[in-house]
């Protein structure tokens, strides 16, 4: 089927609800969000585009992101969403190797990826440029054609969402409306029902997974609020909570933790908030326990990648403020279970299952995997595998089918023989008072084959500046975790580098202690020389 369906349905059957809303003002209700969606079809198709074409948006959370977007399913395009703070040279590179014929961006924008493609075509790189819109007067165009909707089968490309690319090249990860249609049932059945009156903020990018979170709003006929910030502005989005109530929105790790730093000057709770749906990273113990504290009930976490997209598991409202489960807090640093169309398996190197509490990869079947990787059947390949979707991470199930991550397969610390994770290291080191943030490596070392190197930022590092110091952290670990899972190394540091969705980047980490020891090394041969 086509998406657009779900758009024109609710249009027709709730025309004067309103849809989409700037700030606390509506811009569009349902039957102008349909209208201004088949205009944006019409605009497509009078350029010669048609149905299986893809069409690239690159701009940050503007209004008129959506009718963009459903008019291009409209006409049966393929939406290729871009990450507005990716550079200019990544989004040239993504629009050409998706194919992209035009790309939506705005005045912003425009000029710099102009240069990144002609910079690219001269490099021999770029292979073709898509035209660059930044006009969207065809909107408000009475007069454009209103193609009616394309016909579209469950399997037809729909959705090309370009991983964070961390390390190499990203990969397009290509999902049709049965995917997509199964993100949305699963949200209505595991994290929250949906009704009219019910708000959708989007503070974090709608080019990555929680942009899919707008789909439930739109198929039942709900509200659309993209901030006036274009983005995540914490004192913006509690006030925006306030003012519409009912309000509910995605957050990683980061942006919960800016409002708890938030609503703590307040210290009051704040009003307006239903679902507070956490995800994209990982979120310690410690930093939910205070959000519950601080914020309140109005949290669920989903665990998800751009493959299965937030459709894993989940952990929902109910299990989090249930005080009387047992083992709650073992529950509550689990990513929950299964969402109701998944099955979860943890899988040895062979790919059999191993038992509860035993540690293996991750593998995941379901109608919410990903059809392959665009252009790229040799990782396509080595992704899917007999009808499992092999996620790259390390967990494990316990008997009630609660699943722990412990960390990506290629973070995993091998040290004497035993197998550390990075982040029950920094679970430990998070329960310190003075620690903020904390990423663990694995640096190479000839006698253990590699030891645990921790970068920490010390909560107030201007009213104490060595406060803790390695000592206090050494200690404070072997009061938590085994002796030899501690840190060898501690580097500490104001910030942890991350890419533009908030996620750690560990390749940069390892890259800096790489060359931290390479100077050590060198300055002490010259020592020993002189």
């Amino acid at each position: 089927m086509n998406l657009a369906h779900w758009l024109q349905r609710t249009a027709r059957i709730h025309p004067q609800r309103p849809a989409i809303a700037v700030g606390d003002a509506v811009w569009l209700d349902y039957a102008a969000f349909a209208e201004y969606a088949a205009r944006t079809a019409g605009w497509l198709q009078a350029q010669g585009l048609m149905a299986g074409d893809r069409v690239a948006l690159f701009m940050p959370n503007r209004r008129e992101y959506l009718p963009l977007l459903w008019g291009a399913w409209w006409l049966g395009a393929v939406v290729v969403p871009i990450n507005a703070k990716l550079h200019p040279r990544e989004t040239a590179w993504i629009a050409a190797h998706s194919g992209s014929r035009i790309l939506f961006t705005d005045a912003e924008h425009q000029a710099e990826v102009v240069a990144a493609w002609l910079q690219a075509g001269q490099a021999g790189q770029a292979g073709h440029a898509a035209a660059v819109i930044t006009d969207f007067a065809f909107l408000d165009d009475a007069t454009m054609a209103q193609p009616a909707i394309a016909e579209r089968g469950d399997d037809d490309p729909a959705w090309l969402f370009y991983t964070s690319g961390t390390t190499g090249r990203p990969k397009g990860v290509t999902l049709a409306a049965r995917q997509l249609r199964a993100c949305t049932l699963a949200y209505l059945a595991s994290v929250q029902a949906v009704e009219p009156g019910d708000v959708m903020l989007h503070p974090a990018p709608m080019s990555h997974g929680g942009g899919l979170y707008h789909l439930p709003y739109v198929l039942q006929g709900a509200l659309n609020v993209v901030p006036a910030s274009a983005g995540f502005d914490a004192p913006e989005c509690l006030a925006l909570a306030a003012f519409w109530r009912n309000a509910s929105f995605f957050a990683a790790p980061t942006m919960v933790r800016r409002l708890v730093d938030e609503v703590q000057k307040s210290g009051k709770r704040p009003p307006g908030l239903a679902t507070i749906c956490y995800g994209g990273g990982p979120m310690y113990l410690a930093d939910i326990e205070q959000a519950l504290q601080v914020i309140g009930p109005h949290f669920a976490q989903i665990y998800g990648q751009g493959e299965c997209p937030m459709t894993i598991s989940v952990l929902g409202r109910a299990l989090i403020n249930d005080p009387a489960q047992l083992r709650r807090r073992e529950r509550l640093g689990s990513v929950g279970v299964a969402q109701p169309m998944v099955e979860i398996r943890v899988c040895d190197e062979q790919g059999q299952p191993l038992p509860a509490g035993e540690s293996g990869e991750v593998c995941v079947r379901s109608e919410a995997v990903m059809l392959g990787y665009w252009n790229d059947a040799q990782a396509t390949a080595a992704a899917l595998r007999d009808g499992w979707l092999w996620t790259g991470d390390i967990g494990r199930l316990d008997d009630d089918g609660f699943l722990t991550l412990l960390d990506r397969s290629k973070d995993l610390v091998v040290s004497g023989g035993s197998n550390i994770y990075p982040r029950e290291v920094e679970e430990a080191l998070l329960m310190h008072e003075q620690v903020a943030e904390v990423s663990v490596i694995g640096r190479p070392d000839a006698e253990w084959g590699e030891v645990v190197v921790a970068f920490v930022v010390r909560r107030d590092a201007a009213q104490a500046a060595d406060t803790p110091d390695a000592a206090a952290l050494d200690s404070h670990c072997l009061a938590h975790i085994a002796r030899f899972k501690r840190p060898k190394h501690y580097r500490f540091v104001a910030e942890l580098p991350k890419n533009h969705y908030g996620k750690v980047l560990k390749t940069a980490l390892r890259e800096r202690d790489a060359t931290a020891v390479a100077a050590a090394v060198a300055v002490a041969v010259a020592t020993k020389r002189g």
